[in-house]
Formats: structure tokens, sequence, C-alpha cells
């Protein structure tokens, strides 16, 4: 009875007997190649696409669902996790930093993790305590919590290895992102753009858990682009990093994304407000910037730009480019020479009137009628949670086409003066929202072919599709819908495949895909939440009967 104490006051529970497999760095740079689910995206370039082909077109309407776990009833708020799978080890995270692990063929619960965060933790969190998942390295686990706290874990046993405090919590930072893991560190990106909070990435030793570099997303005065700011607002600048990046382990450089500038009003700091909305090549090894594409200068729309950047390769008017793909919130779907940076398409993928394309020097050019002023009111399109929020979208290398979870919305922004006080709110606007005119709803999953940047189609749905997708090597595309089912399309066509039965709760979380044993499953959370139900107006309201609470669902062939 001590040790059972024991145990639960610290967070684990006694060993798993199963052997765990190490996750080696030669076992992450080949994840592409594995039928495990090693990383947040599966891989180091950000595809989500498996190579798992035993579930294909033919037999996929044969999918059964073969264990389900239910997550404590008081967790009523976003599912956004990736369920992590090597071996026969998965791992989970909930909403407000919870970790578990478990048999990923049977369901056994093998150790789970409560942080019992300190209330003051979900003061400076803008879109729901949510939490994305978890970095495997070696025999360890790693998560960035709420509260500033990156921990690691022995992944077979639950037991705490180090944690690290990065900020104080409340104060207008926070974690929610999945970190990443490579070459010996651990890399994490600040949330905080709607409380002004100054955006920094940072690599963390994995076996210590020390500071290897930090660099901020908005630059000081005496570094270059620190003149992009009015003078004295780089402190509180937002522009945060709060989305899990892409890696190449060739060059060991990552391509990062940084969030919105603060304040919302651009009217209070002119200037282009470098990096804010802006993608990022950066020396793995020290954090020095390579290169970066700002997708939206001077943004008053909270645009951001921490969207996935999904290495590709791609033929574009008869030219091969290893690219960098992403779907961003201003609307457009983007290609970007990988090792220049430089625009190589963007072509609109729902209705744009604030970014009306690029210049031939890939800058943005923006409507000077969409900017809201103090005390008027502007319309445009999209409205702020995007063409694409942070849901993950997916490539399949086969036939050239992303799969995108996209939003039909356009909304008005009423500007307000505002002053930065710390741990406050930081935008400087009102809005609402309204259908995009000529939608036919507001969510629409689109194929979109990378060669072209064309949509070839798309399923359109009334409500929002906040869910991420997962394609695999067959040829199908899972993701889930705010309805609550999982939905397997094929990739080439859009044709719907299956439908899962309805669900306990709807769907914001990506899929994963994986094997154990030779046999083939997809695993999903559900559990409504994140950023729809707080800021979505009309959107909110029709999706308010959807149920709450978090189940994680694994699905198999019923042969």
């Amino acid at each position: 009875m001590t040790l059972a104490v024991f145990c639960l006051s610290i967070g684990y529970a006694p060993a798993a007997t199963t052997e765990y497999p190490a996750v080696t760095q030669q076992r992450l740079d080949d994840a592409h190649k594995s039928t495990d689910w090693l990383a947040y995206y599966h891989s180091y370039g950000g595809e989500s696409n498996s190579p798992a082909t035993q579930i294909d077109p033919r037999n996929v309407k044969n999918l059964k669902m073969v264990w389900s776990h239910k997550f404590p009833a008081d967790l009523t708020q976003g599912f956004e996790a990736t369920p992590i799978v090597n071996g026969n080890f998965m791992f989970v995270t909930t909403p407000k930093d919870h970790v578990y692990a478990f048999d990923a063929t049977t369901g056994k619960k093998l150790w789970s993790y409560d942080p019992q965060l300190p209330q003051i933790a979900y003061k400076t969190v803008c879109c729901d305590v949510v939490n994305r998942g978890v970095a495997l390295y070696k025999d360890s686990l790693y998560v960035a919590m709420l509260s500033g706290e990156v921990a690691s874990f022995n992944a077979q046993d639950g037991q705490i290895n180090w944690k690290k405090q990065l900020f104080d919590p409340g104060i207008g930072y926070a974690f929610s992102l999945a970190p990443l893991a490579a070459n010996g560190n651990i890399y994490v990106g600040s949330a905080g753009g709607e409380y002004g909070a100054r955006g920094f990435i940072a690599a963390l030793d994995a076996h210590t858990g020390d500071t290897v570099w930090k660099k901020y997303t908005v630059p000081s005065p005496d570094e270059k682009y620190g003149d992009t700011w009015p003078k004295g607002m780089y402190t509180h600048s937002g522009s945060p990093a709060w989305l899990t990046g892409t890696y190449d382990p060739e060059n060991q450089t990552l391509y990062w994304g940084v969030g919105n500038p603060g304040p919302w009003l651009a009217e209070l700091r002119p200037g282009k407000n470098l990096y804010s909305d802006s993608l990022l090549a950066i020396n793995a090894g020290n954090g020095d910037i390579k290169w970066h594409f700002q997708y939206t200068q001077h943004d008053s729309w909270d645009y951001d730009g921490v969207n996935t950047a999904i290495r590709a390769k791609i033929n574009y008017q008869g030219k091969e480019y290893d690219a960098l793909i992403h779907a961003d919130r201003n609307g457009y779907f983007i290609a970007l020479d990988q090792k220049t940076g430089k625009l190589i398409y963007a072509k609109p993928f729902v209705k744009t009137t604030s970014v009306l394309g690029y210049n031939k020097e890939g800058e943005s050019i923006n409507n000077p009628k969409s900017y809201p002023k103090v005390g008027e009111t502007i319309h445009t399109c999209p409205q702020f949670l995007g063409g694409k929020n942070w849901w993950s979208m997916a490539y399949d290398p086969k036939t050239h086409i992303v799969v995108v979870p996209s939003l039909h919305a356009c909304g008005t922004y009423t500007g307000s003066k505002v002053s930065y006080m710390q741990g406050l709110p930081y935008l400087g606007e009102g809005f609402s929202i309204y259908p995009e005119p000529g939608s036919k709803g507001y969510g629409e999953v689109q194929g979109i072919d990378v060669n072209t940047g064309k949509k070839v189609w798309g399923h359109w749905s009334k409500m929002p599709w906040n869910g991420g997708v997962t394609t695999t090597a067959s040829g199908i595309a899972f993701t889930g819908s705010l309805e609550g089912h999982l939905y397997a399309f094929e990739t080439k066509t859009g044709k719907v495949l299956w439908k899962s039965p309805k669900l306990a709760s709807g769907i914001v979380a990506q899929p994963s895909v994986y094997e154990v044993d030779g046999k083939e499953y997809v695993a999903i959370l559900a559990g409504y939440g994140g950023a729809n139900p707080i800021w979505g107006g009309p959107m909110a309201t029709m999706t308010k009967n959807v149920p709450r609470g978090g189940t994680l669902y694994v699905f198999s062939l019923n042969n």
C-alpha cells in the first residue's frame, strides 16, 4: 500500500513488461520509412504520411474499433494530441498536460502522469488548455507544459528524469506544442501572442534539460531587422512559435513557423514587424537564422505563420524543386525553395481580400482597405482563424497531393486603443465572423496538387472541419469531423471510402497509423474543444451541442 501511494504521488506506475525499443537518431532520420509513428508529423519532413499499406481502398470499409479509452470526465477541453507509437507502446497527452502510456494493441494502461498544474498556469493561455503531444528520443519521452516546464520521463515506466522551468506561468507565455527531438536536443517554441509575450524557440539538452540555445523570434534593436518595429516594442511583440516545426537532418536545419505580432492592430506598430508571420530556417546546432520568408507583412488580421511547412519534391512549370509547402491562414497555398526561402508560387485556396497576392520579391501585397483603424470597422476574408489553422495537413508523395482541412469564413475587425500590461490580453481589435460568400459550408477537406498549387477535389461540411489529416501509401487520407466521425477518403479523388460510427465527441486532432506485429491500426483522439468554441462566434453556436470529454479510439481490420 505504501508503494502504491508513492507511485501515484510522483505520477508513475510500475514498469511495463514489454521491452521498450530505443528511439535512436537513425530511427528518427528514417521515420518516413517506418510503420511506427515516432514523431508528431510521423517524420521530420512533416508529411503526416505512413508507408503502411495493409488497410487499402478495397478493405477500409471493414475497419472496426478494437479498443478505446475514456479519459477522466473533468477533462472537457480540446483533445489535440497525435498518438505517438513506438513498438508496442502508445503515448498520448490530454488537456492540462496529462500524459498516458498504453499497450498499442490492447489499450492496457501502462502508466500515466498528472502534473497538477497550478491554477495560474491557465491564466494566459489563449485558445484552450491543450497539449499536442510528446517527443521520443532514446529511452525517454518529452512533454512541454502550459506552466512553462519541459519534462523528461523514462518512456517505459513513467519515472521522471528531469524538469526544467523555461518561464514563469501566468505572465503571458505557455507551451502547447509537441516537442521535436533531434541530435541530442529537444526543441520547443513558446505560445503567447495574444498577451504580447515575445516569442522564442529553444533547444534543450535531451539528457540534462539544460538550455543549449534560445532564439527570440523578434530581433532586438541592435540586431538585423530590429528596425522593423517601433522603438521599444520588441519586448512585448508577440510573434510566438507555438506549433512544432519540421527538420532536414541532412542539413541539420529546422523550419519553424512564427505567429502573429502583438498587438493585433497594425496601426499601433508601423513596419514589417519581422519575424512575425514568418517561416524561419534555423541552424539546429546554434539557433542562427539562415533565411526567413514572411507570409504576411505588417499583419493586422492575426494571420499567424505557424502552420506546418512540409518538405516536398515538386515540379512546377517544368522545373524541379526541393520545396516547402504550406497552407497559410491568410488563404494562400504557398511553395518555397527549401534552400533559399524564395517564393515558388502562392495560390489562394479560400477567398482572400486582405492579402491580394505577392510581388516578385515574395512580399505580400496587402489591401489597404482591409486595415482596421481605431474606431473603424472593416470586412475581410479570411477571418482570424484563417483559411487553415494549426490542423495538420498531409502530403502523399505518390500522388503529389496534399490533403488540407480548410475553413471558409470571413469577418469584421474593429480597431481600438490598447496598452501593453504583462499577463493581460493585447489585441486592440474586436471582431465578428460570418460565412464566406458563396461557400457550401464552413468546412472543406481539399486535395491540392503540389505541382500546380491548384485544388483537384473538395469535400464540404456545414460545420468547420478542424481535424488533422494523415495519409497512407495505400492511397487513403484519414481525418475526423466535429460531428464525431473518422473518415477515410481516397487521396487521389476525395471519394469517401469509409465513415466510422458516431464517436463520443467531435474530432480536432490528427490520427496516427501504425503497425504492431504485422497488423495495421488507426488511432484518433475524440474530444471537442480548442479555439472554435471560444472564438468561433456563429461557428461556436452551431457546435454548442457537440458533447465534451475525451476518448481514444483505435481501429483495425476485423480479420
